[in-house]
C-alpha cells in the first residue's frame, strides 16, 4: 500500500517551506497569502538504512524503498468552507489521503506576515479544524436526506442511515470523525470525510524552541491525545543540499536527532498502524509497506493479488540474524531461516520471500 499525507495549515505558516524541504522540490514559497494556488505533490522515499545493507549481502541490482506522498494545498483560512479565500475547491485534494498534516505556526518573526495580527497556537488549529468540520457537514447534509430515503424503502440500509446521522450531529457540535467510537468505517467509506482521517500536529517553531521541552509540551498540550512533531522548516531548509554527516552534525548542533521527513514518517506509521517488511534477491531489494497485524497473505498481496490469492508459504529471516549471518545461506545453516503459513502475523523486521500458486 502507498501512504499518503495531505498538509494543511493557515496561509504563511510554513506549508510550502516544509513541502519544498521535504521533498527536496523548489515550489513557490512566497511571504504573501496563497502563494501556493495549485496542490502540489511530491513522493519521497522512506529512508530505511536496511535496504543498503540487503542490497550488498545479496549483490541486489536495484534498491527500491517504500515511498510517501506528499499533497500541499493552498491555505484555508475562516469561511474557506463558504468559499472565503480560495474557498473549498482544495479540500478535494486531500480526501484521498491516507492521513492529515496540519501545519501550526509557533513562532515569533515581524517579517513574516500572517492572516491576522495575532498569531496563537490554540486560535490557528480551531480555525482550521472548523473549516475542515464544515466541510464535512456540507458533504454529510447532502447524502443524509437521500439515504434516509432509501433506508425507509430497504430496512438494510437503516444502519447506514444511522451512521449518517450520528455523524452529523457530532458534526454540528464541532467534533471531528475520527474521535467518534465505534464508527462503521464502511458506512462512511465512498464520502471520503476529511475529519475521519488521522491528523498529526507539525508545529513550525524556531531554532531555539527545538530544544525547549517545556514548551513544546505547552505545545502538545493543545492537541493531545493527537500526535505532535516539530520540525523548523527554516532549519529543514540548510539541510537540503547536505551529505549525511554534515546533515547530522547540523541536527546535533540544535539537539535534534532526526531530520524532520524522519519523525513525520515514523508519527505516520504509529498514526496509521502501520510498518514494512522487505523482500531481498539479486534483481532488487525492495520495502514494502502493511498494517500492523497483517497476515502473511495480506502482505503478499501487497506486492500482487496473485500472491495473496495462491498463497502456498512464505520463507522468513529476521533481518537482524541474516545481517549477522552474512548470507541466507549461513543463515539456513544457522537455523534462522523459517516457513510459515497463512496465520502468520508479519513483523517489522521480516525478510521474506513468498511461495504461492495460481
Amino acid at each position: 500500500m502507498s501512504l499518503s499525507i495531505g498538509i494543511v495549515g493557515l496561509p504563511n505558516v510554513g506549508k510550502s517551506t516544509l513541502f519544498n524541504a521535504l521533498t527536496n522540490n523548489n515550489i513557490l514559497a512566497a511571504n504573501y497569502p496563497f502563494a501556493t494556488i495549485e496542490p502540489n505533490t511530491g513522493i519521497v522515499p522512506m529512508p530505511d538504512e536496511r535496504l543498503q545493507k540487503l542490497a550488498d549481502l545479496y549483490g541486489s541490482k536495484k534498491v527500491v524503498p517504500a515511498t510517501v506522498t506528499f499533497v500541499d494545498i493552498a491555505g484555508l483560512v475562516a469561511g474557506a468552507s463558504k468559499g472565503e479565500g480560495l474557498g473549498n475547491q482544495f479540500l478535494a485534494n486531500i480526501r484521498t489521503c491516507n492521513a492529515i498534516v496540519h501545519v501550526v505556526r509557533a513562532f515569533s518573526d515581524d517579517n513574516v506576515l500572517h492572516v491576522d495580527e495575532d498569531h496563537d497556537p490554540q486560535k490557528d488549529i480551531d480555525v482550521i479544524n472548523t473549516e475542515l468540520i464544515l466541510a464535512d457537514l456540507q458533504t454529510v447534509q447532502k447524502r443524509l436526506p437521500r439515504v434516509d430515503k432509501e433506508a425507509r424503502a430497504n430496512p438494510k440500509l437503516k444502519p447506514v442511515a444511522d451512521t449518517l446521522q450520528r455523524v452529523h450531529d457530532a458534526l454540528d457540535k464541532g467534533q471531528p470523525v475520527h474521535t467518534l467510537p465505534d464508527i462503521d468505517a464502511e458506512h462512511l467509506a465512498d464520502l471520503q470525510l476529511i475529519t475521519a482521517k488521522p491528523v498529526i500536529y507539525l508545529f513550525n517553531v524556531d531554532e531555539e524552541t527545538l530544544s525547549n521541552e517545556a514548551r513544546k509540551q505547552e505545545l502538545s498540550k493543545l492537541v493531545a491525545p493527537a500526535q505532535s512533531v516539530f520540525v523548523c522548516a527554516k532549519l529543514e531548509s540548510e539541510l537540503n543540499g547536505l551529505d549525511e554527516s554534515d546533515r547530522l552534525e547540523l541536527l546535533d548542533s540544535y539537539g535534534v536527532t532526526e531530520s524532520g521527513l524522519v519523525q513525520l514518517i515514523h508519527a505516520a506509521y504509529a498514526t496509521l498502524g502501520l510498518q514494512s517488511y522487505l523482500t531481498a534477491g539479486e534483481q532488487e531489494v525492495r520495502a514494502w509497506t502493511v498494517r500492523q497485524g497483517a497476515t502473511a497473505p495480506q502482505a503478499a498481496g501487497v506486492i500482487h493479488g496473485d500472491f495473496e490469492r495462491g498463497f502456498i508459504a512464505a520463507q522468513i529471516i529476521d533481518y537482524d540474524d541474516l545481517v549477522e549471518a552474512g548470507s541466507e545461506s549461513a543463515a539456513k545453516a544457522a537455523g534462522k531461516v523459517r516457513t510459515e503459513g497463512k496465520d502468520y502475523v508479519m513483523q517489522p523486521g521480516d525478510v521474506v520471500e513468498f511461495r504461492f500458486n495460481v
